[in-house]
């Protein structure tokens, strides 16, 4: 049987104040999770189950021990960030565009590559705070819905990124279908 794997990708760029770049990640892989997968079946199954599209994108700080263990690859069975109070950057903050696989520029028509980014600006999140002693992300997730309950539609493990108060963050995830 013929097998054709949805797939995710990410980029990561962190800007100062006036615009000048401090990092950029370069594109890397995340995983489309179980749950993603289930989403996407409960969506064209269709009733009685109900299916809410992306709402958030979820960040966390992970674990700090990652920055001297290594960062564990993600997993398509997390159900969870490890962050036990991670900041949800919700969907009215995103743009969606699909996306032509052919060039990647963005398309008018759906497409079978979706763009989703976000720009976490400047104290967003709003860490340190009491859960969280700094503002450094090693984790995120896309957030759906199904039946009400939130469920991770990918997930990625990566680096630390210093992001302080005043830096933004542009991530821009394709997910590929």
């Amino acid at each position: 049987m013929p097998t054709h794997h949805i797939a995710g990708y990410v980029r990561d760029v962190l800007r100062a104040p006036d615009g000048a770049i401090l990092f950029d990640s370069g594109w890397g892989k995340n995983v489309v999770t179980d749950a993603g997968r289930t989403l996407l079946s409960a969506f064209l199954h269709g009733a009685p189950t109900t299916v809410a599209s992306i709402v958030a994108l979820r960040v966390g700080e992970g674990d700090a021990a990652w920055d001297a263990n290594g960062t564990p690859p993600p997993s398509a069975s997390t159900t969870h960030l490890v962050d036990a109070h991670p900041y949800d950057h919700l969907a009215a903050s995103l743009q969606f565009d699909y996306v032509n696989p052919a060039d990647d520029t963005v398309s008018a028509v759906p497409t079978t590559k979706l763009q989703v980014k976000a720009a976490l600006g400047p104290h967003q999140p709003a860490w340190p705070d009491a859960n969280h002693a700094t503002s450094t992300l090693r984790e995120y997730g896309l957030v759906g819905r199904l039946n009400g309950t939130d469920v991770l539609v990918n997930y990625r493990t990566h680096a630390a990124i210093a992001k302080d108060p005043t830096s933004t963050l542009e991530r821009t995830i394709w997910l590929v279908f």
